[in-house]
């Protein structure tokens, strides 16, 4: 597809990091590793057995099915605000999952290309389609990248894991990374009334540490009521490791029992950073 062709060059082997060649059904580079193409697009550039091999089938579904709503429509729009300087170059979004984010910041940045970097491939399948300039790749989020040092003008980084020192690794000097991460009061409603993960007290300690390489230059706050009704909140705990943990009859029991239609606050934090 062109939209591979278009990011192949700043691609490296995760095997050797050695550049690629090829097209087609498989990308090869010179010591000879070779990488699959999918039919929908995406490359699959896992070397190997990895930690964690991303979210379900079901939980990319459901994830593409809230976004695709708008619910979060005003983090999206938060995103394009911050990038808006930097329509040149490539758009890596780091664990993107189905693309959705990278393809609004596509749609406001008409010279920029995109990449989606997630460990799905059920994610993969849907970014690969999300927007006429972005490509996909299904890597290990916890490896070092299979991207070219200093190739990037943007990293996005939203509800997603954070590999501080690649991201530094692929920004160019003048670049910028955006990061998402949620606020204690994300989702609060939901937490108690449908024991779903807690947002840990220390993390935002644990941002800090991980992009030490980095300076904040403007952050965002943002809080938002939602008024869902239970299909809506079956759909957005289906998107999130909460799923993970309950088993979908208790969570279709849980989820009924609440009033209808539910108020639930989404409360998160946009953080553009330089790197150092």
């Amino acid at each position: 597809m062109q939209t591979l062709v278009d990011v192949l060059p700043y691609l490296r082997c995760p095997s050797c990091g050695a550049a690629f060649g090829g097209t087609g059904h498989a990308v090869r580079c010179s010591a000879g590793h070779s990488f699959d193409v999918a039919r929908q697009g995406y490359v699959n550039l896992l070397p190997g057995h990895v930690r964690h091999t991303g979210d379900s089938a079901a939980m990319v579904d459901a994830r593409a099915a809230f976004l695709g709503a708008g619910h979060y429509r005003f983090v999206l729009d938060a995103l394009v605000e911050l990038a808006r300087a930097h329509d040149n170059g490539l758009l890596v979004d780091v664990g993107g999952g189905t693309g959705y984010h990278l393809a609004g910041l596509l749609d406001a940045l008409p010279a920029a290309s995109g990449l989606v970097l997630d460990a799905s491939k059920a994610a993969a399948r849907r970014a690969a389609r999300a927007h006429p300039r972005a490509a996909a790749a299904v890597c290990d989020a916890w490896s070092r990248l299979p991207l070219v040092d200093g190739c990037a003008a943007l990293v996005a980084n939203v509800f997603a894991p954070r590999n501080g020192p690649e991201f530094h690794r692929l920004l160019r000097p003048d670049g910028v990374l955006l990061s998402v991460t949620p606020e204690p009061a994300h989702l609060a409603e939901l937490v108690s009334a449908l024991d779903l993960l807690q947002v840990d007290p220390a993390k935002p300690d644990r941002l800090a540490a991980s992009l030490s390489e980095f300076t904040p230059i403007e952050e965002v706050p943002l809080s938002r009521p939602l008024s869902l009704s239970h299909a809506d909140v079956a759909t957005l705990v289906t998107m999130t490791p909460s799923a993970r943990h309950q088993a979908p009859s208790a969570l279709a029991n849980a989820v009924n029992a609440l009033p209808a239609p539910v108020t639930v606050t989404a409360a998160v934090r946009v953080t553009a950073y330089r790197p150092r």
